[in-house]
């Protein structure tokens, strides 16, 4: 499939250029009116005007949201029909791709998806007389405003706020200070260059939680290149891994029903009813349009149906700065049971092929090896030539002893 676990993504090259303008036509001839948004990639300027080419093209109405994070182009396709967001997400910068949404926020679904792919064989050009408009448009003011409707902070916080040089610098520091935080910048500048590797891990991250010690800072959020993604520093300084946020917000909300990935920890069945997918932002949108009141990832994709189906790192910023002008993070964090969950991942050119041999109906859907105190779970990348291990078990030789029982196979597997 041209899609992967969220929506279209590959390095930048012409093949992916032709596949925006042929997006955007295919677009128009389903949808009268489309937005089209960007963040902040040196790529992304020349496919979103290759989306807006096949639009116009087409005859239909392109409105331009500009740079903006991915869950304000999707929270702002309620306004059109259909919505294009040009974005790797947290990809390294030679990487650029497509996101298509509803008018909910959802992501395309995998029937979308099917349909659009057969829909990009044809051509929807029209003639001279009939060519569409493009139309500017405000989607950050919309989408703020929606966040401070339901945002509230007790008190002044100070935050530090490391936006990874991505479209997120658009908007999440002008929330905060609006919604009564303080907050210190890092990497907020829109750079088409990433100062730190995209994706919100620990590991890229060692100097956040030093500044929050050095400040005195009451909490750290930090955003991937599109902002669909929020992890976060409690006020300490410490790093939460995502099996915890999630289990906080989940307590916060007072949150019932909870969807999340086959790779999230036992430790949210301890807190909530709890129906998992696969691994990808998309399948736990889907989910939600059908069942649960809160959903996310371990990533970091956090989705509030309240306000769109699209995981929003914005809203989960503020969101837990609300919790933490409310709440000792560091104490509620500490509070929540931990089971070790150790993962992995290694570059793997035929990753699909490879975990399809073991068995799997989808490759990005992986195999998911439980007993009663762990389980693992195989699968390729939707989005990089990788392929993906993770293992959860009550104890860390149990984690080890899983993890050690994934890679086995995928040897075995290669060597059959």
């Amino acid at each position: 499939m041209l899609f992967g676990s969220s929506g279209i993504r590959r390095k930048f090259d012409q093949t992916l250029a032709d596949t925006a303008l042929k997006v955007g036509s295919a677009l128009a001839s389903k949808s009268s009116d489309i937005l089209v948004g960007m963040d902040t990639r040196t790529t992304s300027p020349l496919l979103a005007h290759l989306v807006v080419s096949g639009i116009l093209g087409s005859g239909g109405t392109a409105y331009m949201a500009g740079v903006v994070p991915t869950p304000t182009l999707a929270f702002s396709t309620r306004i059109v029909r259909a919505g294009c967001m040009v974005t790797a997400s947290h990809n390294p910068e030679d990487y650029n791709g497509l996101k298509l949404f509803n008018p909910d926020g959802s992501s395309f679904t995998r029937p979308q998806q099917l349909e659009m792919e057969e829909m990009l064989k044809t051509q929807y050009w029209t003639d001279w007389q009939h060519q569409g408009v493009e139309v500017e448009t405000d989607t950050l003011t919309l989408h703020k405003n929606a966040i401070l409707d339901n945002v509230h902070l007790s008190r002044g916080i100070e935050v530090i706020v490391d936006c990874g040089n991505g479209a997120g610098c658009s908007l999440t520091p002008a929330l905060l200070t609006e919604a009564g935080a303080k907050p210190v910048c890092i990497n907020c500048n829109p750079s088409g260059y990433f100062a730190r590797p995209s994706e919100p891990l620990e590991e890229h991250l060692g100097y956040v939680g030093k500044m929050v010690k050095s400040t005195k800072a009451r909490c750290a959020v930090v955003h991937d290149g599109d902002a669909d993604r929020m992890m976060a520093f409690d006020n300490r300084g410490r790093y939460i891994d995502g099996d915890h946020l999630l289990m906080l917000f989940t307590r916060y909300l007072g949150a019932r029903q909870v969807v999340t990935t086959s790779d999230a920890s036992m430790i949210i069945d301890e807190v909530a009813d709890v129906q998992r997918t696969p691994v990808g932002d998309t399948y736990v949108s889907e989910k939600l349009l059908e069942w649960g009141d809160f959903g996310g990832e371990p990533s970091g994709a956090w989705i509030f149906p309240h306000i769109s189906y699209c995981p929003d790192g914005p809203y989960a910023a503020a969101l837990f700065c609300e919790i933490a002008s409310e709440w000792d993070t560091a104490q509620e964090i500490d509070s929540m049971p931990s089971y070790p969950v150790l993962r992995e991942s290694f570059p793997d050119e035929h990753a699909r092929e490879t975990v399809s041999a073991l068995g799997a109906a989808s490759p990005t859907e992986g195999v998911r090896v439980a007993d009663e105190d762990g389980w693992y779970l195989i699968r390729a990348s939707g989005t990089e030539p990788k392929i993906r291990i993770t293992a959860e078990g009550k104890t860390l030789r149990k984690a080890k002893a899983m993890l050690a029982k994934g890679k086995e196979r995928i040897r075995q597997g290669k060597t059959a």
